[in-house]
């Protein structure tokens, strides 16, 4: 039979009533991605008095514990699908259990000592991260079953994420002017704390409507739940097999690691570049408010040229954007801002196109094996951003960076500036040039998805 003869799968009618419901799941991904990234280091470094490399440690930690559990989840996940027919009962677990423990997060007191304040922020937060990972596993999971059509997909996600850089807006500018509500920092992080876990459970509680329910027969499969080491064998069959996976998931990886350093770099360089602790607010205005108007435009754009080629424009123009900023290293200043909002253009797109091509790859493999592709792509992405923040603690503890705690005040030497307009520019820059290469060895393009055979 020729491939123009071929059955291509049907593309499922996606209604604006479950693009909105998915959509509003990024609400909470958009907080959890952003507050911790943009504030929990600073929180521990410059309020608990912890030292920089032990706060890498703390946020690297929790990710670590993700990267456990994400494959597992997945399993889980395939595994509900299977018993009753929706994923929805993780999710809904994962979005009552979030609020209390992210504000327990940025509960723990100064008066405990760094020590101890140290050990309550990692407990709180692996709990956090434990809650959000049972919500977003099968959260990404989804887009493979709600449509199966090329452009729908990318019009599904492509919705996704503007409501996506809409909560990153929000929680990036409105977070840190929670903190800043009165003059005590303490009460300023728990209103902050309590405020943003509070939206992010809404959020995810509303996305959980838009779990699909497949019919009673699918439900009947897979009753006989597999042995934990077959749940991460099959994280490490969907590598083995996919080639497309393995580039995609290697150059989301990289990116992450590369978005994932200027997150935890912003509030640093807001307090000691651009000498203002409140700027924080308007560097999220200057990468998160261009993202917002240009995530439709990258959809535009996909549908034209293809996602591949759309995500490597948007990934060469955030690299030029972010190597730009080094300048700031001889001249920092207001003009900071115009980068930041480049950046934010070609942002919009490193979120919304990768996202729109997972779908893609999952039914490539025939959409069999769906919580194990989202599962370990959870656990990459929670990896790439762990390294992100990471790489911020370890130059930062290079570099000299003086810690303190809340009400204090500390004078950074010259070397622990300089770390942190690198790790703000020079360093995402040369990470997102290294992942062009496993981007050249994605080859799904749109025939492989809307001509391939029926399963």
């Amino acid at each position: 039979m020729s491939t123009e003869a071929r059955p291509t799968r049907a593309s499922a009618p996606l209604s604006a009533r479950t693009i909105a419901l998915y959509a509003a799941g990024s609400v909470g991904t958009g907080g959890y991605a952003t507050l911790p990234g943009l504030v929990l280091t600073y929180f521990l470094t410059d309020n608990l008095g912890v030292s920089a490399l032990v706060a890498g440690i703390i946020v690297t930690a929790a990710k670590v514990w993700d990267v456990v559990i994400d494959p597992v989840i997945g399993a889980a996940s395939d595994r509900q699908l299977a018993r009753t027919g929706s994923r929805r009962g993780l999710m809904l677990t994962g979005a009552l259990a979030l609020p209390v423990v992210f504000a327990l997060t940025f509960a723990i007191p100064p008066s405990w000592g760094p020590a101890a304040g140290a050990v309550g922020v990692l407990l709180a937060f692996v709990a956090t991260a434990t809650a959000f990972s049972l919500f977003q596993v099968p959260y990404v999971a989804l887009p493979a079953e709600l449509t199966s059509g090329y452009d729908a997909r990318t019009r599904l996600l492509g919705w996704r994420v503007v409501v996506l850089t809409a909560g990153i807006l929000l929680f990036g500018a409105g977070g840190p002017a929670l903190r800043s509500t009165g003059d005590d920092p303490v009460v300023g992080y728990l209103v902050m704390g309590v405020a943003a876990g509070a939206a992010i459970g809404i959020g995810m509680l509303v996305a959980t409507r838009s779990a699909p329910a497949l019919p009673r027969e699918a439900s009947r499969r897979g009753a006989n739940p597999p042995a934990l080491r077959e749940q991460y064998a099959a994280g490490l069959r969907v590598l083995r097999d996919s080639r497309p996976f393995r580039a995609l998931l290697a150059t989301f990886l990289l990116q992450a690691l590369a978005t994932g350093a200027m997150l935890a770099g912003a509030q640093y360089v807001a307090t000691w570049v651009l000498r203002s602790e409140d700027a924080v607010t308007l560097v999220f205005l200057a990468l998160v408010g261009p993202a917002l108007v240009a995530a439709p435009g990258w959809t535009s754009v996909a549908r034209r040229i293809g996602k591949e080629r759309a995500f490597t424009l948007a990934s060469v123009l955030f690299a030029a954007a972010a190597a730009t900023l080094t300048a700031a290293l001889w001249s920092p200043g207001g003009w900071m801002y115009a980068s930041v909002g480049v950046a934010g253009v070609a942002y919009a797109g490193l979120q919304s196109l990768p996202m729109a091509m997972l779908p893609d790859v999952i039914s490539h493999d025939r959409g069999e094996r769906a919580g194990a592709f989202t599962g370990v792509w959870t656990a990459g992405e929670t990896v790439g951003f762990a390294l992100g923040a990471a790489v911020v603690s370890l130059t930062l503890a290079a570099t000299g960076y003086v810690s303190t705690v809340a009400g204090a005040t500390a004078v950074q030497p010259d070397a622990a500036i300089t770390g942190i307009v690198i790790v703000f520019s020079l360093i995402p820059a040369a990470l997102i040039a290294l992942s062009f290469l496993p981007l050249s060895r994605y080859t799904l393009r749109r025939d492989d998805i809307d001509r391939a055979p029926l399963a």
